[in-house]
């Protein structure tokens, strides 16, 4: 679990539950109209925005906000020196069935076993980035639009709420609850977009801006391997764009 999300998102819902129950309790805050408005006109209303099985992929990727996971590099340069080794010894086919952190690694090492020169290397595994790349601005764009679409789903609320509450003014008790659905469209709104979404949709970006880097990373790593680069040569080419703690680890080993 990623402990940085779940807190966040936990300590976010409970300062504002705090706020809530400080002030009374949560039960003036629930009503079951401006629910349906909120969430349920938003749900739609995003499905509205996007094919249906990129918005079934976005609770999918929802998920991954919560999810550890996240490759280390230090330890994939460490493979990659293995196998560049392994390679430069006995030859590609020396590749073949070696485990590997994840399948992007697997397929490009495969092509190689299968004979791949560096040029077709590179563009297909830069074709894979690139579409890569491709479906998760899809599904991050699907989360995106939950975070336009509640708030104003909200004010279409509050709208509701103020065209009942002015039909009604002769009427002192139907005032109340009119305005609560006036009022607490608004506030879900604002929690569905700032409080769900906004934090999940930048996430995501981040861990999709830290894939790109990582598989252009595995990618020269594979690019020395299919040159017939020392292992030596391999490290200290990727291990030139780690953070400076990082590099210092391969300094001090070598």
């Amino acid at each position: 679990m990623d402990i940085a999300a779940l807190l966040g998102f936990i300590g976010a819902v409970g300062m504002i539950l705090a706020a809530m129950i400080a002030g009374g309790g949560v039960a003036p805050f629930v009503d079951n109209q401006s629910i349906l408005i909120v969430f349920g006109g938003s749900f739609f209303a995003v499905m509205y925005t996007a094919p249906m099985p990129t918005f079934l992929a976005s609770f999918k990727a929802m998920g991954k906000c919560f999810k550890p996971g996240l490759p280390k590099l230090d330890e994939t340069v460490e493979r990659m020196v293995e196998l560049a080794g392994m390679a430069r010894k006995d030859g590609m086919m020396a590749l073949e069935g070696q485990p590997v952190p994840d399948k992007f690694f697997e397929k490009g090492m495969q092509m190689l076993v299968d004979g791949a020169d560096e040029q077709k290397l590179i563009k297909q595994m830069n074709s894979e980035i690139a579409s890569m790349k491709g479906r998760h601005a899809e599904t991050t764009g699907c989360i995106t639009s939950w975070v336009d679409i509640a708030p104003a789903m909200g004010m279409i609320g509050t709208l509701i709420g103020l065209v009942l509450m002015l039909g009604n003014m002769g009427d002192p008790k139907s005032i109340g609850p009119a305005m609560a659905v006036a009022l607490l469209t608004t506030l879900y709104g604002a929690f569905v977009a700032n409080v769900m979404f906004m934090p999940m949709a930048k996430k995501l970006e981040g861990f999709t801006e830290f894939e790109v880097n990582y598989r252009k990373f595995v990618l020269e790593g594979l690019r020395g391997i299919a040159r017939s680069d020392s292992p030596r040569n391999i490290q200290d080419q990727m291990a030139a764009t780690l953070p400076p703690k990082l590099q210092a680890k391969f300094e001090i080993a070598a």
